[in-house]
């Protein structure tokens, strides 16, 4: 049953998570107007904002107008579900529960707004990172650990965020003298950092899987010959989701690996 609340409580802050991504973009208020039609602005009534089983019950399509609903919004609130669902499933009611839903909550916003608009907002990733910094002083001065979230040091998480942040620094920094065009921006320097704090020495493995994805799909699109929208490819996306991979899959592998070896 707790299983089930967290998960519907996933849907629920999923659709939330919809209008940050939305209206932050565009410097729109979060709170005011309500809920409304893009194409129609006529406000969503209660029976058609139910997360998810609403999106079903209308076949995708706005009651008003009958405009298309995009396909993200039901596939962020199922996202969040299962992010909320993940992390339950894997702390329980430990104090890293909450550090576990506001890392994978962040990562899941930066990616959409980043894959939308090729930025990284500071709106969202500065406050984070304040965050996670007062949670990471917390794991050093208290008897309480958030951070790592994997098994480690406070000092790991340091060095974490040092290695990945200077790392994408260097990409970022050496790409218009390598490729003659920016690879990188400072939004993914901001993340990686993000990340770094979460993972510790495991945010190598991340870093590594996000490069090995953003050139697979690079090379897909280049052999489509696809133009235009993506010319350019936000590599935010890539980052959270190799972060997200390392998070629940890089300690059992390395445990593997060890293993392995002897």
């Amino acid at each position: 049953m707790l299983s089930l609340l967290f998960f519907i409580t996933g849907l629920a802050f999923g659709s939330f998570f919809n209008v940050v991504i939305y209206r932050l973009p565009r410097k729109k208020s979060l709170l005011s107007p309500p809920s409304h039609c893009p194409n129609c602005n006529t406000l969503i009534k209660w029976y058609d904002n139910i997360p998810l089983i609403s999106f079903l019950f209308l076949k995708g399509h706005c009651r008003s107008c009958g405009s298309q609903i995009s396909w993200r919004y039901p596939l962020v609130e199922l996202l969040t579900g299962f992010i909320f669902l993940f992390s339950y499933l894997t702390c329980s009611a430990s104090p890293k529960l909450f550090s576990f839903l506001f890392f994978l909550s962040i990562l899941l916003l930066i990616s959409f707004i980043d894959f939308d608009t090729m930025l990284i907002p500071n709106r969202i990733i500065l406050p984070a990172l304040g965050v996670t910094f007062i949670l990471w002083l917390i794991s050093v001065f208290t008897p309480f650990s958030f951070l790592p979230l994997l098994k480690g040091t406070a000092l790991s998480s340091l060095l974490g965020a040092l290695i990945s942040g200077t790392l994408i620094s260097l990409v970022v920094f050496l790409s218009p003298f390598i490729f003659g065009r920016e690879g990188m921006g400072f939004g993914d320097i901001k993340l990686s950092i993000f990340i770094g704090f979460y993972l510790g020495y495991y945010v190598i493995v991340s870093l590594f899987i996000s490069f090995l994805l953003g050139g697979f799909v690079g090379i897909i699109l280049l052999s489509l010959k696809r133009k235009g929208r993506f010319d350019e490819i936000p590599f935010g996306p890539f980052l959270s989701l190799a972060a997200f991979l390392s998070l629940f899959f890089a300690q059992p592998i390395a445990r593997w690996y060890l293993s392995f070896l002897h």
